[in-house]
């Protein structure tokens, strides 16, 4: 019976990297992380009115005509950046459309050690830019789009906790007015930021569609053997998470409803519109193009959308920042729902607040993992001292179990004689004090916990960037030198060996697979998900050793002679009645 759990265990585990194989997109090779946005330096002259090789098309409307642009009654002297600087975020917008062209996370390194930057750079411009505005009309999109905008400021320093606004302005003289404003509080939410924008041609309001363009540019690509989840589409609707494919885009962009939030997320950042609860449209678009590091390093999959409101859009808030259970809490509580915890989250949830409780006093999430793992085990340790021991009576009576096992095998199924087996097992378990679910219950109370430290453990931003000592400087990348999935399949094996088992040889055996199935699997797991593995593995390890000390060797019980006795007679079919008459 405890094989079985082993078994089902290994196949829930084995299920999910074939999942993940099969329906992750497909291998691309991993591009670096993307390089600083181009300053002003690299930027076109300033111009009043752009001239037309300037001007960019807007993703699915048909080129506009060329005509004479009027002279702006209201308009930037020329091109310029405004830089919002608080103490987690460091944005940068741009006075050519009002727009957002960086984001840069203070706290979250990239590869070469900067601040992580969310907006993609190295795209073609023509994708458009955070905050970019799209109207019905084409021509009057395009300019927008090239307008410059008059800042209410050259730029905000929020640091420390302050709160500031900052408004874009355009008025031209063919009727043509627009007002963007940005209202940011960075003590209650950090990575937030409160958009309303009006727009009017020749006296009449419009209401544009809010472009955020392509999102989530952190120059991480999902691959075929990685746990790193690239970017998709995320929706909530109806009380539900839907996470959308991105191959499915092509044939279903647009999608409308009241959603909480909606957006595009990855495995550890979410770019989306939250808490209005506002019916609007969202239209999505995967793109792939080159790297801009060279085609060594393959292409980037992105994910484009824009949403229009129901209404013109006001107070509309927007996130964009890390998937951190605490900061998305206190915006939205809803927006925890972006982590993908999986079934197992009422769980996962409290093991990861006790995770950081731990890291509070220790100041390091590997030794703050091995320290919860013990304690778990500690607090599990009674429930598999009872497996093992249950196991362990199973295993002394198993040359009996299988005697009257064998002796019932010549039996069809259909005879009645063969009801008689199960009598003789369950006499003999009643006499012997063994309960044959007793050694898979316990287990089974393990197993919840066991997936909730996988579920939490592989989306948890706490361990991204996070060191635990050594060659390990990410605990949320893949072991470099694959030593610590070696560890713990060696660990495993050893488990395997010591844990009592009722199984045959033949079985047995292929129970030794399995350490080397999870080996291979965990070769690409986040390091902090295999550490947790092999600590559960040295605690089971020494929880095995106290109980073998305790309950000291295990006793084979040789076969019942009175037993043989009866199941001869089942097995010749005669009754105790009839034998008497035969004497």
């Amino acid at each position: 019976m405890e094989k079985r759990v082993l078994l089902a265990v290994f196949l829930s585990f084995l299920v999910l990297f074939v999942y993940q194989a099969v329906f992750a997109p497909p291998p691309r090779p991993t591009g670096g992380e993307t390089p600083e946005p181009t300053g002003p330096a690299g930027r076109p002259a300033p111009a009043a009115v752009p001239a037309a090789a300037e001007r960019r098309e807007v993703p699915g409307a048909p080129s506009a005509p060329v005509v004479p642009v009027p002279e702006p009654l209201l308009a930037d002297a020329g091109l310029r950046d405004i830089v919002v600087e608080t103490d987690r975020v460091r944005a940068v917008f741009s006075n050519r459309g009002g727009d957002l062209r960086s984001w840069r996370l203070k706290e979250y390194l990239d590869q070469a050690g900067e601040p992580l930057e969310l907006v993609p750079n190295d795209i073609p411009s023509d994708l458009g830019h955070p905050f970019d505005l799209r109207l019905d009309d084409p021509a009057l999109t395009e300019r927008l789009s090239q307008a410059l905008f008059v800042p209410s400021a050259a730029g905000l320093d929020l640091r420390g906790g302050k709160k500031g606004i900052l408004t874009f302005e355009y008025r031209a003289a063919a009727g043509l007015s627009a007002r963007k404003s940005f209202e940011f509080t960075p003590g209650e939410a950090p990575f937030s930021v409160a958009f309303t924008a009006t727009v009017e041609h020749e006296g009449r309001p419009l209401n544009p569609a809010i472009v955020w363009g392509p999102a989530i540019g952190t120059g991480r690509n999902a691959s075929g053997r990685s746990f790193y989840q690239g970017a998709r589409p995320i929706l909530f609707r109806d009380g539900k998470v839907a996470r959308l494919k991105v191959t499915a885009l092509a044939d279903e962009p647009r999608y409308e409803g009241a959603f909480p939030f909606a957006g595009v997320e990855d495995h550890y950042f979410l770019s989306a519109e939250v808490g209005s609860g506002r019916r609007k449209t969202l239209e999505f678009e995967s793109l792939q193009f080159p790297s801009a590091s060279g085609s060594a390093n393959g292409e980037q999959q992105l994910v484009s959308y824009s949403l229009r409101y129901a209404e013109a859009p006001t107070s509309g808030l927007f996130f964009f920042g890390p998937k951190d259970f605490d900061i998305l809490q206190a915006i939205d509580p809803d927006l925890v729902r972006a982590i993908d915890f999986g079934f197992f989250a009422w769980l996962a949830v409290p093991l990861l607040r006790a995770l950081k409780w731990v890291d509070v006093f220790i100041g390091n999430y590997g030794w703050s993992i091995i320290i919860l793992t013990i304690l778990i085990n500690i607090v599990i340790g009674p429930l598999r001292h009872k497996s093992v021991v249950s196991m362990r009576k199973m295993q002394e009576i198993q040359p009996q179990v299988k005697a009257i096992q064998e002796r019932y095998s010549k039996l069809k199924t259909t005879d009645p004689a063969r009801q008689k087996m199960n009598t003789e097992l369950m006499n003999l378990y009643r006499e012997r004090g063994v309960n044959p679910a007793s050694g898979c219950v316990p287990m089974l109370l393990t197993m919840p916990i066991l997936f909730a430290f996988y579920s939490f453990l592989s989306v948890a931003i706490e361990l991204r960037g996070a060191p635990f000592f050594g060659w390990i400087h990410d605990l949320s990348a893949p072991d470099p030198l694959y030593i610590w999935p070696v560890l713990m399949g060696v660990t495993q094996v050893v488990q395997q060996r010591m844990t009592p088992s009722s199984a045959d040889p033949m079985q047995q055996k292929m129970m030794m697979f399995m350490p080397i199935v999870f080996t291979i699997m965990f070769l690409w797991a986040p390091s902090g998900l295999v550490l947790y593995w092999f600590s559960s593995n040295l605690c089971a390890i020494g929880q095995q050793q106290v109980t073998n000390a305790l309950v000291g060797p295990p006793k084979v019980l040789a076969v019942r002679p009175a037993a043989e006795r009866r199941l001869k007679k089942a097995g010749s079919g005669k009754s105790e009645q009839a034998e008497k008459e035969q004497r």
